[in-house]
């Protein structure tokens, strides 16, 4: 019994401990489970916080970093719009023969299907549209620019496209190396938003932004693949550009030594051309052969300088000469004229019938011209008309510059006035006297008037002609003053004919005339004659007057 008893006792004092202890456990239970309640809403709050910061944040940075919207992101869009669209249009396909294989369609099904037919071509329009994004979509914007032939360098002036040329292969590489700037930027843009995406899902795994990362990370797979195949290809790039950089420059440094070798070579004839002229002025300046030898100067400094320059710049200067070999007969028809006056050219220098600074008188067409000779080209002689006897009587026009084609040597005639230095002329003047004049005083005073005022060209003229006997076979010699009297219709005319300067004579014509008709004015015995009638009715017709000499002779 007290066995019993005790084991009452002890089996209550058993229940009570236990449950005093249960009582402990509840209350610690609820205590935690409060603070879980309110660590949960801390976090909670923690979380929306973070989250509008991070969503702050997203908007901030893509409104900063407009650039990522460029033709990168673009393409890649349109790309994976495209791809869309095909299994879009592949599921609509798929549906409307589902629907078509349908013998008996009710009103909602045909509602559908005609909706799905509607879907559908809007879908494959789209995909007409982006039609170009089918295949290698970023092709174009990792394809290089596209490079010219490098221009051949064979003179001075193509220096200048060379140097274009190099200036367009910098601008082509800057704007190639500007797109790969651009991908990279792209691409660091696209991954900051990555992040920041990363940790707004991590907190709020929303299906918008979960599909939008899913969209950046493909996106940048893309992208990262795009970026590998640029560089390559910027690299291979770059190798060409730098090829054709150094080849061309290799051409310019040629083309410049070619150019100095040939600035020597024209400079030295150049000094050589200056002290020849030098020596020209210096030593035959007041001679004839001073335009002569000047002119033969310019044409061989020309005709060097057009061969230095022909040799050096002329690929094939045989062939030149073959072209020019077959094409000189067709060139001998089409151009006789220019051909003649060549041949001309090379009488007039080779013979030296006429010469810069001679008189001549050139007869075309019965209009004679008279000037002197200023230039003697290789296709024309020029003469500049001076006031002259011919302009007195016949032109009545003076000072033109007349071009007579050489050729006119072999056809037409050329006189010239002061041949081999002979500068004189014969001129004569011609007056009338009266039959009953005394026409043996009016002839001496014409001659001793001629005499005095033509003596220093006489004896020019003498000297002249005694060195050219060496050259000519001259048998009249005698270049004294002459006098001449004719019988005519209305007296007796009195020619006198002396020497006189070919370039003045006009001007010793009027002073002998003048002083002719002075001397003639003060003999009452002589009268000068012209157009008249006399009428004798009251006496007899007068005998002439004539002469001792004639009286004697008669």
């Amino acid at each position: 019994m007290k066995s019993h008893s005790l084991f009452l006792v002890l089996f209550a004092t058993f229940l009570f401990a236990q449950s005093n202890s249960t009582l402990e456990d509840n209350n610690t239970t609820k205590i935690q489970t409060n603070q879980e309640h309110v660590t949960k809403e801390l976090l909670d709050d923690i979380s929306n916080e973070k989250l509008h910061t991070l969503r702050e944040e997203l908007i901030k940075f893509n409104k900063e970093n407009s650039n990522i919207d460029n033709e990168w992101t673009k393409t890649y869009s349109a790309y994976a719009e495209r791809k869309e669209l095909v299994d879009k249009e592949l599921s609509l396909s798929s549906k409307i023969k589902s629907l078509e294989k349908l013998r008996r369609l009710n009103n909602s099904q045909k509602k559908e299907l005609k909706k799905i037919k509607r879907e559908y071509k809007i879908v494959t329009d789209k995909l007409n549209l982006l039609s170009s994004f089918e295949k290698d979509p970023f092709k174009k914007l990792i394809e290089p620019p596209s490079l010219d032939d490098a221009p051949k360098i064979t003179n001075p002036i193509s220096l200048i496209g060379a140097l274009s040329y190099i200036k367009d292969l910098d601008i082509k590489t800057d704007k190639y190396n500007s797109k790969g700037e651009s991908l990279d930027n792209t691409i660091s843009a696209l991954n900051r938003q990555k992040h920041l995406l990363e940790q707004i899902v991590a907190i709020d795994p929303n299906p918008i932004d979960k599909q939008h990362l899913l969209f950046l990370n493909n996106e940048l797979k893309q992208l990262y693949t795009i970026k590998d195949i640029f560089k390559t290809t910027s690299n291979i790039y770059k190798k060409k550009v730098e090829e054709l950089k150094l080849s061309i420059q290799a051409d310019i440094k040629e083309e410049l030594q070619k150019i100095a070798y040939v600035g020597v070579i024209i400079a030295f004839f150049l000094v050589l051309f200056i002290f020849l002229k030098y020596l020209t002025r210096k030593y035959l300046a007041e001679k004839e052969s001073f335009y002569t030898v000047n002119k033969v100067i310019n044409i061989s400094f020309i005709t060097i300088l057009i061969l230095v320059l022909l040799f050096a710049y002329l690929e094939n200067v045989s062939y030149l000469i073959t072209i020019l070999g077959f094409a000189s007969a067709g060139i001998a028809i089409a151009m006789k004229d220019w051909f003649m006056s060549l041949m001309g050219w090379f009488v007039i220098v080779i013979g030296g019938t006429v010469h810069v600074g001679d008189r001549v008188k050139f007869v075309k067409d019965g209009v004679e011209y008279v000037g002197d000779v200023v230039d003697i080209s290789m296709l024309r002689i020029t003469i500049h008309e001076d006031v002259t006897l011919t302009t007195y009587t016949t032109n009545r026009r003076a000072g033109r510059i007349i071009f007579i084609p050489n050729n006119y040597v072999f056809t037409d005639m050329i006189a010239n006035y002061s041949h081999s230095g002979l500068k004189t002329v014969w001129d004569g003047i011609d007056f009338y006297v009266t039959f009953d004049s005394n026409v043996s005083k009016a002839t001496t005073i014409a001659k001793n008037i001629a005499k005095q005022y033509s003596k220093g060209y006489t004896d020019i003229t003498r000297k002249q002609l005694n060195k050219l006997r060496s050259k000519y076979q001259l048998k009249n010699t005698n270049v004294e003053p002459r006098v001449f009297s004719f019988i005519e219709g209305y007296g007796m005319k009195i020619s006198v004919w002396y020497m006189t300067n070919a370039y003045a004579t006009l001007t010793l014509r009027s002073t002998i005339s003048t002083r002719i008709m002075e001397e003639l004015s003060k003999e009452s015995d002589i009268e000068i004659a012209y157009p008249t009638q006399s009428f004798y009715v009251d006496r007899a017709i007068p005998k002439p007057i004539l002469d001792k000499t004639e009286e004697q002779n008669g």
